[in-house]
């Protein structure tokens, strides 16, 4: 997926397999911040735990009309 605004977070509990387009896969916990560029495809978001649930707040730094995500 990808946004045309910056997206701010943080993993309320559980973990993220998080990774953007042209880096390195990384593992966010419980407590860490996430960023997600704007027009740039995350190519994971994903639930890093078979038994925990993953919860987080993002922020959509929108202008106007934008839309929220465009699944890729």
């Amino acid at each position: 997926h990808l946004h045309e605004c910056p997206v701010v977070g943080v993993v309320k509990s559980g973990s993220v397999l998080f990774q953007a387009e042209g880096e390195e896969a990384v593992i966010i916990k419980a407590g860490e911040a996430f960023f997600e560029p704007r027009n740039k495809a995350i190519l994971h978001f994903d639930n890093a735990s078979a038994e925990e649930p993953l919860v987080f707040v993002a922020f959509y730094l929108k202008e106007a009309d934008e839309p929220n995500i465009t699944m890729l």
